[in-house]
């Protein structure tokens, strides 16, 4: 008998338009042979699948079920695709686990810190061979922001939100005198934003996920954008970057890139496929961390999907290690 899975996308947050674009793909990709697939779209209030003819069945939140047909709908396990909030930074992990209902992500825990790129990279930067930019954690938007960055920070740096993604809210500052808009920027995206220094270097985004309880490095992706920096248009608008998959390193670094990630994917406890951005430093090739993605992109073009074809593997496939290694993991607790 098929596995029920319940294929969970939309959002509270403006990454809700990128996934559904992921939710799509995966809906039409996975090996429909093994799963009965049902979308479920979660927004402030409104839980729902929608029929074939468009009908909308709300989700019993009691218990995460559907009604169709007069038959009650309940599912083996969930395939997440909800980028940004409740998805990704572990609200839903903690209600699937409260129902004992497994999931395709990290854990409540490990998704609710790695939100937070200010507490990440303070867990990671303990591993060898990895570095961090110094940075500065803004927990409020207080008056001696702007002097305490220009005393303990220099220029260029980055003004991002902390819990954001897509790089929505995202600024290279270049001069001091465009800080206060970029912190006004960020904050208006989050009640915690990052200040971070520019490390100037090639940028790079490495897949990693579990199989049979074995961490697997997918190919890294070269990003070469003609932006400033990976920006939001530079993801999602075609022709803004160039991405070359697998990423021109050399063996060293492709061996050095594989054991940090590996080493990250365990020090997080993470589950199901994340991706880590980094740079590889221009003078001494030093590997450093930007942030974890534990929900990325499934659409046609993501990094995920690129990685995946170019180590020669059906992205179909790759689906069905996700949802059978979820099984698995759930069968030993």
């Amino acid at each position: 008998m098929k596995k029920k899975i319940a294929l969970v996308t939309g959002g509270f947050t403006g990454e809700s338009v990128i996934s559904l674009k992921s939710a799509a793909v995966v809906e039409k990709t996975i090996d429909r042979s093994l799963y009965e697939v049902f979308t479920i779209y979660i927004y402030p209030g409104d839980w729902y699948h929608k029929t074939a003819s468009g009908e909308k069945i709300a989700v019993d939140l009691n218990d995460f079920s559907l009604q169709l047909e007069g038959k009650k709908i309940t599912f083996d396990g969930v395939f997440t695709i909800l980028h940004g909030s409740p998805g990704e930074d572990g609200k839903l992990a903690g209600y699937f686990d409260l129902l004992g209902i497994p999931y395709t992500t990290c854990d409540q825990l490990t998704s609710a810190i790695t939100m937070n790129k200010g507490y990440t990279k303070a867990i990671v930067q303990t591993i060898p061979e990895l570095q961090v930019a110094r940075s500065m954690q803004l927990f409020e938007q207080e008056p001696t922001a702007v002097s305490r960055i220009q005393e303990e920070l220099q220029l260029p740096l980055f003004i991002k939100p902390n819990n954001g993604g897509s790089s929505i809210g995202m600024t290279k500052v270049k001069t001091w005198e465009e800080l206060p808009e970029a912190l006004d920027k960020a904050f208006a995206e989050d009640s915690q934003v990052l200040v971070e220094e520019f490390v100037s270097g090639r940028e790079f985004s490495v897949g990693i996920f579990k199989e049979k309880g074995q961490i697997t490095v997918l190919p890294a992706t070269e990003i070469v954008s003609s932006r400033e920096f990976f920006d939001y248009e530079a993801k999602y608008v075609p022709g803004v970057c160039e991405e070359i998959t697998p990423g021109r390193m050399n063996s060293e670094e492709v061996a050095r890139v594989e054991r940090i990630a590996k080493k990250v994917y365990a020090v997080l406890n993470c589950k199901g496929a994340v991706r880590i951005d980094y740079f590889l430093q221009e003078e001494t090739g030093a590997f450093y961390f930007i942030e974890i993605n534990t929900v990325p992109g499934q659409t046609e073009t993501s990094l995920i999907s690129q990685q995946v074809r170019s180590m020669g593997m059906e992205v179909s496939h790759f689906y069905t290690l996700l949802i059978e290694e979820m099984f698995a993991a759930a069968s030993k607790k």
